[in-house]
């Protein structure tokens, strides 16, 4: 099968939305392509969100600088295993023999297999420098030199790392320049749409350009401010002008987040609300329609724990490629009930029901992997994730969360 290429132009800018350059990229228009005919696999591995926010809180708690690189032309360090052939590209055909085409050496952007044969090269090449790959997390990559431990996260052609020792940080950088065309960066300052500022009095993360891009996008600019994101109640007025709405629009900015037991009043479903912390840094929440509908508060709170366990597990697997061993995690959550059935094996007749996927939590709690505690309402910090609040009770858990409101100068002034 032939292939045509097309040229796709953007415009790169900054953490601020200044210009940085120009780029031209030839793409390949792979309308066509079959799996297992024109390639293999064509998934690429990358990292989790939650794994960059344990990157950086782990940095930021022994504070070490966090230091970002770029790899040019990504995908053209690509091996091809298939044989691909493409169109001669626009402004460059060949006026001697315009009807040839190319039988391509390496991956070129757009190919379905160019992700994934990046990776394997990526991955490959760090193994050989006597990296190892992560036992959960593909994307991390860590060397241990003496007592000294060098960890290296990637994001496709996104590439961040920190060391105790600078020394081995330079060493990484000189390696990947040796083999790569690489654009060096200095310290993480922006990454994945966060705006990261390092200073010895920790590491600030915002995301100001990517609200003021979802704002403006939406034509929300002259809108007035509110207290919240949701309030307790919906006042709706009466158009009596009868003026048409653009539902698409509503449609595409809404992320509907309703109060916990059957809060939902279209499905009756419970709303699952969760917060995990590295230390005293938030690293990763959630707030999520549970899948069936529970009958009771127990049963919605049983579901909660069995989904925020999941997710401790895998922070906790996760960390143990960082040299930590965790058992006897602290669980927190406000329903009694709900802990008493996961710290009980008996089968009750109000449980018999509930979906056996959620009862691996009781061998967690046997196995001491997770240890529950009950706190009071009032002191839960998942609450904001899942019914809207007073302004009141919304700043003390943003406050009780280490989340700040900040202008531009305040943050400039905290690096």
């Amino acid at each position: 099968m032939l292939i045509k290429l097309k040229w796709i132009y953007k415009v790169k800018t900054d953490e601020f939305g200044r210009v940085l350059k120009n780029k031209a990229r030839l793409v390949a228009q792979v309308f066509n392509q079959e799996e297992s005919i024109d390639f293999e696999e064509s998934f690429a591995l990358v990292a989790r969100i939650e794994a960059i926010h344990i990157f950086v809180a782990n940095e930021a708690n022994k504070n070490i600088k966090i230091f970002q690189m770029d790899v040019k032309t990504t995908f053209l360090n690509g091996e091809l295993k298939e044989e691909v052939y493409v169109s001669q590209p626009e402004g460059f055909v060949d006026q001697d023999n315009p009807s040839h085409v190319y039988k391509l050496k390496k991956a070129l952007y757009g190919l379905k297999q160019a992700p994934r044969t990046w990776y394997d090269m990526l991955s490959s090449f760090f193994i050989s420098q006597h990296f190892f790959k992560g036992a959960v997390d593909p994307t991390l990559f860590t060397r241990k030199v003496g007592n000294d431990l060098l960890l290296v996260q990637i994001y496709v052609d996104d590439i961040i790392f920190a060391s105790t020792n600078t020394t081995l940080c330079n060493e990484f950088a000189n390696l990947m320049t040796t083999k790569f065309k690489m654009s060096m960066m200095g310290h993480m300052s922006f990454f994945l749409g966060l705006q990261i500022s390092q200073s010895p009095r920790g590491i600030f993360l915002n995301q100001l350009k990517y609200a003021s891009e979802i704002i403006k996008k939406y034509g929300l600019l002259t809108s007035d401010s509110v207290d919240t994101p949701m309030v307790e109640k919906n006042k709706l007025d009466e158009d009596l002008q009868g003026t048409p709405d653009d539902a698409t629009l509503y449609r595409g900015i809404l992320d509907p987040s309703y109060v916990d037991h059957a809060g939902c009043q279209d499905i009756i479903r419970s709303t699952s609300g969760s917060t995990q912390f590295l230390g005293d840094k938030l690293v990763s929440w959630s707030s999520k329609k549970q899948k069936s509908i529970a009958i009771s508060s127990i049963e919605a709170g049983y579901i909660v724990l069995s989904g925020c366990c999941t997710q401790i597990l895998w922070m906790r697997s996760q960390l143990i490629d960082y040299g930590f061993q965790f058992n006897k995690i602290s669980l927190y959550c406000d329903n009694k009930s709900a802990i008493a059935l996961c710290c009980n094996n008996i089968r009750h007749s109000r449980a018999k029901h509930i979906d056996v996927r959620y009862n691996f939590i009781k061998e967690q709690v046997e196995n001491e992997i997770v240890k529950l505690y009950f706190v009071w309402t009032e002191y839960q910090l998942a609450n904001i994730f899942t019914k809207p609040l007073p302004r009141e009770r919304f700043n003390f858990l943003i406050e009780k969360l280490d989340l700040r409101i900040m202008s531009p100068e305040m943050l400039k002034r905290q690096t």
